[in-house]
């Protein structure tokens, strides 16, 4: 069975590969590689991605994101998704050697939930680790609360993790160049808001303002 999940999971990653490939040499002009990727996506599934709506990236029909997950906390303890029902979340996939792109949506996620305001405290920030052989539940009660007082991190086992990046089609690979002391982690960059029902509902593309991502979560939680 674990040899199964493995080989399920490397199949996983090489066609996530293979379509972040396709989106860095096909992408259209002044279009980024995260907006050509998730189009990928859309095509691969049989679903084309519709234009971003103002704030953030609308699902496609017929394209669910998020699910089933079992992972643990920061704290040490096993969590599933059941342990955040009814909550909305915002969430990232990232690791915490990230040298530049995760500090940086993770900041982004904090201030969106800080200029909410009251609304704010209906959010959850969620930082799940592509990396789990360095990101133990020490090392990410560390580095969470550098960003948010209310940061949940998760972690896991590799086969843990995957299942987790299969359900948001998140992509991620080690990167070990010659020249480089210690790895580094290529991944899909999105912030995904995540209704009380553990499902997807709107994500938001790298280098969204925190204003965009405020505007598009008080209007889904004014609206639900």
């Amino acid at each position: 069975m674990l040899i199964a999940i493995r080989v399920l999971a490397l199949i996983l990653i090489l066609v996530l590969g293979g379509l972040w490939g396709a989106a860095w040499m096909g992408r259209d002009p002044g279009e980024g590689v995260a907006e050509a990727f998730l189009r990928r996506i859309g095509s691969f599934v049989g679903a084309d991605m519709p234009a971003p709506a103002a704030g953030g990236v609308q699902l496609p029909q017929g394209l669910a994101l998020g699910g089933p997950f079992s992972l643990v906390d920061q704290t040490g303890r096993a969590v599933t998704e059941a342990d955040f029902a009814g909550r909305n979340l915002l969430v990232y996939f990232g690791f915490t050697y990230c040298p530049d792109v995760c500090p940086t949506e993770l900041g982004t996620i904090a201030a969106a939930i800080d200029e909410m305001g009251e609304l704010g405290d209906r959010v959850t920030p969620v930082l799940i680790t592509i990396d789990p052989e360095r990101d133990t539940p020490e090392a990410l009660a560390d580095y969470v609360s550098r960003f948010h007082p209310r940061m949940v991190g998760l972690t896991g086992t590799a086969e843990q993790v995957a299942a987790a990046a299969r359900a948001y089609r998140v992509f991620y690979a080690k990167v070990q160049r010659p020249e480089m002391s210690a790895y580094l982690m290529d991944h899909s960059s999105f912030i995904y808001l995540v209704g009380p029902d553990g499902r997807v509902r709107t994500l938001f593309r790298p280098e969204s303002t925190p204003e965009a991502i405020a505007q598009s979560v008080r209007a889904h939680l004014r609206g639900s």
